[in-house]
């Protein structure tokens, strides 16, 4: 059995924010049609794509930030720090009275970032462990991940 507290804080939000995103087929299309943009910009000198790659590649980002502060700050849920269990049977989360239960079986995936350990869910929700509150933990936490999860749902690195 592994507890982990955890407060997630807008960056920790922003890093989760970024990587889902960028990641998603959306997320994928839009920078390179962006960075598409700006190549042609700069091959045929009109200028006026040069700003609409940039507003292509940079309005994301931007928005996200904007969100994972707003976020943090209006969600109750990310005043207090999270409490979690992760055992054989899976994952629980509680914070003052709540409590949740996710069966390994269940988890969609878990990845990893240089600032967080993400442990998918669903498709979009996911369980944030940053790496800067894991301390000692962070190896535990791996491998009860690689553990209890399918080899092709973990990319952690």
């Amino acid at each position: 059995m592994l507890n982990i507290t955890v407060k997630i804080e807008a960056g920790d939000l922003y890093d989760y924010m970024l990587r889902h995103s960028f990641n998603s087929p959306a997320g994928i299309v839009g920078s390179t049609f962006g960075a598409v943009l700006i190549l042609f910009a700069l091959a045929t000198r009109q200028w006026m794509f040069l700003v609409l790659g940039l507003v292509m590649l940079l309005y994301l980002p931007w928005t996200l930030f904007l969100k994972s502060r707003r976020q943090v700050l209006s969600n109750p849920a990310f005043q207090e720090p999270l409490q979690y269990t992760l055992d054989e049977e899976g994952l629980t989360v509680s914070q003052g009275e709540e409590q949740a239960q996710m069966a390994w079986e269940d988890m969609h995936k878990a990845v990893s970032t240089s600032r967080s350990i993400i442990l998918y869910t669903s498709r979009v929700n996911a369980t944030l462990f940053p790496r800067r509150q894991l301390g000692d933990q962070k190896e535990a936490l791996v491998e009860m991940i690689s553990t209890h999860m399918p080899p092709g749902k973990v990319k952690i690195k």
